[in-house]
């Protein structure tokens, strides 16, 4: 039996993949929201992988206002403690009432830790959600192990790989 890399534990995820996934986070966040009609007053999203599933589920739930927020928690595949690095509009947040953050995961929860710090009325949503980070999120589509990689689709460059068992 081979060893692999701690990369090798990949999900792969493709375009089509997060576009169907961060669709159906819209669907399960449709009437969370605070308002009357159950409706949100804008989608942030954390950058730099929230922001395709941001822009997603702002459109399915037609919501106009969308910001970001930068928070740097990876230095390559390392992850290090979270920063802010821009911060939403002020006035449209406040305590984070009405707010959907979306990431595209949740790993150890740091990132979303510092933001709920910030924004601690707001509904925090992601794609994927490994078990450490999960306590901080309220809403995500899919579980995977704390020991898997996830690849991105804006992460990926389509090349040859090597047969899994080796040349023949």
């Amino acid at each position: 039996m081979t060893d692999r890399l701690p990369h090798e534990k990949g999900f792969h995820i493709s375009w089509d993949q997060i576009h169907r996934d961060s669709r159906a986070l819209a669907w399960r966040l449709e009437k969370m929201g605070p308002g009357e009609a159950g409706d949100w007053k804008a989608v942030v999203a954390v950058t730099r992988g929230g922001m395709a599933p941001a822009m997603i589920v702002a459109r399915e739930l037609d919501i106009r206002t969308v910001d970001t927020i930068s928070v740097k928690s990876y230095d390559h595949q390392k992850q290090s403690d979270a920063v802010v690095l821009k911060a939403p509009d002020a006035a449209l947040m406040g305590d984070g009432t009405g707010i959907l953050i979306v990431d595209d995961l949740v790993d150890s929860g740091k990132t979303l830790e510092l933001i709920r710090r910030i924004y601690p009325k707001a509904h925090f949503a992601t794609v994927y959600a490994k078990p450490k980070g999960k306590p901080m999120v309220d809403t995500y589509i899919t579980e995977v192990s704390q020991d898997t990689w996830i690849f991105f689709p804006w992460d990926m460059a389509l090349q040859y790989v090597e047969p899994y068992r080796g040349k023949d």
